[in-house]
């Protein structure tokens, strides 16, 4: 198969590793979907001044302890077995002292550096996050069910650590930990799940669970922490956008606690992937509400001690984005048609849902501008959730990204049975046509690269999609992060293996691409 004006190079890589007393309130920052609960339920005791009861504590532990009861007898917690073809995808366990890992095949570089690889979440795409309970993330009761999405689950830091011994032998380690969130170690210590889910499934459920959650721990969900691990002044967090970081000791894998040092600055979460701009940096942010105002920006100082700029981006919508980018002058936004909207849980929709006939757009923003000095480019409704890079060319403003036709998130609407029903629906996304080769439809789910080159003068934008052909689906993009702004010759990707897909119902990702952006060539599939 012919490359179009790219060329592309494949890197395969194969690896194998082998009843509680009443909690505290949890310490958190504002839920994006937590606070659009508050608005509809509480809005009309917003006028009463605020009130302060001595309660004795045996009447609070009584109330808790009744509540506790009440919610044991309506919901249950329902367990989602994995099939043996499937036991890939379970959770792993903890192995905090660390265990010699021997290299299997080839061999580390003599002047390759020593530290340590440290990411989070398991070892495999669709259940990213590592649960602290298993399959108990679905609940059955009188209202209906309700379901966690598949990216939901606790953070876990696995960290691999290259050092060279006397005589300069390699030695690896291998060890991870769960991210000690404030809701996991609740729900630790009760040694049962606690957070009913609140994302899917029957909108009556949905808002009790948030109810429910609200009354007994003050938030709606738990922390996740499982989808990124970024370091800044030095210091290095683990993080998921329905909450702020938690500070990791990279050596233990210790959680320090949450990073508190904005207090009063930013009252949102982060998005996962925050970025540093390029010569000063900072650290640009983005964080969503499910009320006005839907999406802010700061801009942190270098040293991570304190917000240098923070703007309301003035958003008509509570849009799900998942990354920012950044070029040497700007901020790159992306409003894309994933949207939360709490009236239609209250009419009896979902919470969550991809509206494939909706506005998309791309906004180019000054790096301390604010809404009004946003250009906006209109670009064809599409999924994106992760940016390969974004960097200045001339009188454009370029932006790659891995983007799909339809959004993987939140998936198919939520029952007990949920990973049979998500099972089905991928296998909806796949046509076959030579024994295990599939070609992907047109409203696939599933990415390939892209790439958007937004003219900030005529306001002209040129699109190129499937830079790389049909042939892979790829995802999870990264490229050397000393380069983050400007222009890249190379990106990776991870690339999903379709006959997985048909196999076992489960998108897995099997290997590595190296993407060469510059060069006209054929590529070969290795291995």
């Amino acid at each position: 198969m012919a490359a179009n004006s790219y060329s592309l190079l494949q890197v395969v890589t194969k690896c194998s590793l082998q009843k509680p007393s009443r909690p505290t309130k949890l310490e958190h920052s504002r839920n994006p979907l937590s606070s659009t609960f508050k608005p509809i339920l509480l809005r009309e005791l917003d006028h009463f001044p605020n009130i302060s009861l001595d309660v004795p504590k045996a009447i609070k532990d009584a109330s808790f302890n009744l509540l506790e009861a009440f919610v044991d007898f309506i919901c249950e917690f329902v367990d989602q077995p994995l099939l043996p073809s499937k036991s890939n995808f379970a959770p792993v366990e903890e192995m905090i002292e660390g265990t010699t890992v021997g290299i299997v095949e080839g061999k580390i570089p003599d002047d390759f550096p020593e530290g340590v690889y440290v990411r989070n979440g398991t070892l495999d795409f669709f259940l990213r996050p590592n649960p602290l309970f298993g399959g108990l993330k679905s609940t059955r009761s009188i209202f209906g069910e309700s379901s966690h999405m598949w990216i939901e689950g606790e953070g876990m830091v696995h960290a691999l650590y290259l050092n060279k011994e006397n005589g300069g032998k390699w030695k690896a380690l291998y060890k991870n930990k769960h991210v000690q969130t404030d809701s996991y170690n609740m729900e630790k210590d009760r040694k049962k799940p606690g957070f009913l889910p609140a994302i899917q499934g029957d909108s009556n459920a949905i808002l009790l669970s948030y109810l429910l959650n609200l009354l007994r721990f003050g938030v709606t969900d738990k922390s996740l922490s499982n989808s990124n691990v970024f370091e800044h002044g030095n210091k290095y967090y683990s993080i998921a956008e329905n909450h702020m970081p938690q500070e990791i000791d990279i050596h233990s894998l210790q959680t320090k606690g949450n990073w508190n040092i904005l207090s009063g600055s930013w009252n949102r979460p982060f998005t996962s992937h925050p970025k540093k701009a390029p010569g000063t940096g900072e650290l640009v942010i983005i964080g969503i509400d499910g009320k006005k105002p839907y999406m802010e920006l700061g801009v942190i100082s270098a040293d991570g001690k304190k917000m240098v700029h923070k703007a309301d981006l003035m958003f008509d919508r509570c849009t799900v984005c998942h990354e920012i980018g950044v070029t040497q002058r700007y901020n790159v936004i992306m409003n894309f048609p994933l949207i939360v909207d709490i009236s239609q849980l209250v009419l009896g929709g979902q919470l969550m849902k991809f509206e494939k006939d909706g506005y998309a757009r791309i906004g180019i923003m000054p790096r301390y501008g604010d809404a009004n000095s946003i250009k906006w480019f209109e670009v064809n409704p599409c999924s994106v959730f992760h940016i390969i890079n974004c960097f200045e060319l001339n009188d454009e403003v370029v932006v790659r990204a891995c983007e799909a036709r339809q959004s993987v998130i939140p998936g198919p609407s939520s029952s007990i049975n949920h990973f049979d029903k998500f099972s089905k629906w991928l296998k909806r996304e796949t046509s076959s046509t030579n024994g295990d080769s599939h070609e992907f439809t047109k409203e696939s789910t599933f990415s390939r690269v892209c790439e958007w080159r937004l003219n900030m003068k005529t306001g002209q934008v040129k699109e190129k999609k499937n830079i790389f052909g049909d042939e892979f689906v790829m995802e999870f993009p990264f490229i050397n992060e000393n380069i983050s702004g400007f222009r890249n010759k190379f990106a990776y990707l991870q690339v999903v293996e379709s006959t997985e897909v048909s196999g076992s119902g489960f998108s897995k990702f099997g290997g590595l691409i190296k993407v060469h952006y510059e060069e006209k060539k054929t590529f070969n599939n290795i291995g």
